[in-house]
Parts: structure tokens; sequence; C-alpha cells
């Protein structure tokens, strides 16, 4: 069975720092892309970031460049999101899927499409205060 458990979320200071992680199991990791999605109150889910598990090529939404880090662990089958100088508008649950390349992270990243994922779990609430 597929499962990608987020963890790390909590509540930090704008300015501060989080890292989330994504334990995955049930499936060859390293075959795929791991992306980091989050949903606000009142909005659709967002692509955040995502890291190839083979090669290390990653893709940053505009909003969190230069704040946020995504690197993969084969060795712990779990990817991390480390989250520094947070802002208030990160506040979200955050979610991370498996896809099938970067490239498709991109177009629903860029483009605002829904990606269709039958196991998304509970995700990892991530409160940032001003």
């Amino acid at each position: 069975e597929v499962q990608l458990q987020a963890s790390g979320g909590g509540l930090a200071q704008a300015g501060g720092s989080l890292r989330l992680s994504c334990a995955a199991s049930g499936f060859s990791f390293d075959d795929y892309v791991i992306g980091w999605f989050r949903q606000a109150p009142g909005k659709e889910r967002e692509g955040v970031s995502c890291v190839s598990v083979s090669d290390g090529s990653t893709y940053y939404t505009d909003s969190v460049k230069g704040r946020f880090t995504i690197s993969s662990d084969v060795a712990q089958n779990t990817v991390y999101l480390q989250m520094n100088n947070l802002k208030p508008e990160d506040t979200a649950v955050y979610y991370c899927a498996p896809l099938g390349s970067v490239d498709l992270f991109r177009v629903i990243a860029t483009s605002g499409a829904r990606y269709e994922y039958a196991h998304w779990g509970q995700g990892t609430q991530v409160t940032v205060s001003s």
C-alpha cells in the first residue's frame, strides 16, 4: 500500500523556521518525484516544491524560492522541506504526494491545475504568526 506521511508542522513566528518530513512506504521511493503541496483555508491546494529522488532535480514555486529547501534521504525513504524566513502567508496544511515527473509538478504549480491523488492523508498544519 502506497503511504506518505507528512509531519513536522507547528506554530512559528514570522521569520522563523520549520522542517517538514514526508516518510514514504509501500512503493519504490527512488522511482518517483515527491512533491509538497499546501492548502490554506478557503483556497485550493497548491504545489510548493518537489524533488526527483533519482536525480535530485528540484522545483520551487516563486513564492518560496530562496526560503524553502527540499531534499531527500533514500536510506530513510524520507523527503524533507526546510522552511526558513516563514511568512504568515505560508500558513496552511502541508501535504506530500508522489508524481511521475518534475515537469508535471511544474505544470500543476504554475497553472493551478488540481492534482488528482487518492491518498492525501491529513497533512501537517503549519501556522505562522506575525
